[in-house]
């Protein structure tokens, strides 16, 4: 029998300038790939960039239309799959209420968190760059752990992002700490098929058996940039698999948490 995935909260549009296709190819493909609910969550503009060109997200200009045309797609689709509008955000912690303040007005439905730079792209270092500086991970560690106390997030994104070399010992220190803050906020760990699909340091089994031994939940995210990612059946056995070796069953439900509640 065929695998397939029910959901798919982790979805990118062209707006963010390294994804690429029409937002109703993603919706339609989704469909076509069996999947239920669709999650769009491209990465999120930050106000203090405006007038700044970026190529890892969508300019605050462009907000307005993602909403347009996700909540239109949205009814159009009503009958065949569950539309959901979202982003994928950092937390960057000195510019985090110019972007509350930016998005609200919008009423979006969730965030996924997904801290790819500790301070931003112009400001910090890429989290997926390899290093053994311990300073490093205690420092994503602690960002980590401050954003999802926010109670804005609904789930983290890539946990593993973070490539430290160094020993395991220090590594397991600090992200068992990351591991406990999520249990105990009751948010799930995403296993990350685009990591896996492109051979990337992530998903690691170094970080998901602990998380595991843990008792952490757990949920699959297709990190679309593409259309054709949700058609990726090597990817999903593949990720499948990689769940099984770790202990792993991924949650067949995501609760979705609305995000700015207390601005």
């Amino acid at each position: 029998m065929k695998a397939t995935m029910q959901y798919n909260y982790h979805t990118h549009t062209s707006r963010c300038h390294h994804a690429y296709g029409a937002d109703r190819e993603y919706v339609e493909t989704a469909i076509k790939a069996g999947i239920k609910i669709l999650g769009f969550s491209d990465h999120v503009p930050y106000p203090y960039l405006h007038g700044q060109s970026s190529t890892v997200r969508m300019d605050i200009d462009d907000v307005e239309n993602y909403v347009t045309s996700i909540r239109a797609l949205e009814k159009e689709y009503k009958n065949d799959i569950q539309i959901f509008l979202g982003f994928e955000a950092e937390y960057f912690e000195n510019h985090w209420d110019d972007l509350c303040k930016a998005l609200l007005p919008y009423n979006i439905d969730y965030l996924i968190l997904g801290q790819h730079f500790l301070y931003g792209e112009r400001e910090g270092r890429y989290n997926g760059a390899p290093s053994a500086d311990e300073a490093q991970l205690k420092e994503y560690v602690d960002i980590v752990i401050k954003a999802l106390n926010t109670g804005n997030f609904s789930y983290l994104a890539h946990p593993d992002l973070i490539h430290f070399t160094g020993e395991d010992e220090i590594y397991k220190k600090h992200m068992t700490r990351l591991c406990l803050e999520a249990k105990r906020l009751d948010i799930p760990l995403e296993i990350n098929f685009c990591g896996f699909m492109d051979h990337r340091h992530y998903p690691s089994k170094r970080f998901f058996s602990l998380a595991s031994s843990l008792g952490n939940t757990f949920v699959f995210g297709r990190d679309a940039h593409t259309p054709d990612a949700f058609l990726d059946d090597a990817t999903l056995s593949g990720c499948l698999k990689f769940a099984k070796e770790c202990s792993i069953t991924p949650l067949e439900h995501v609760t979705l948490h609305k995000p700015f509640r207390n601005i």
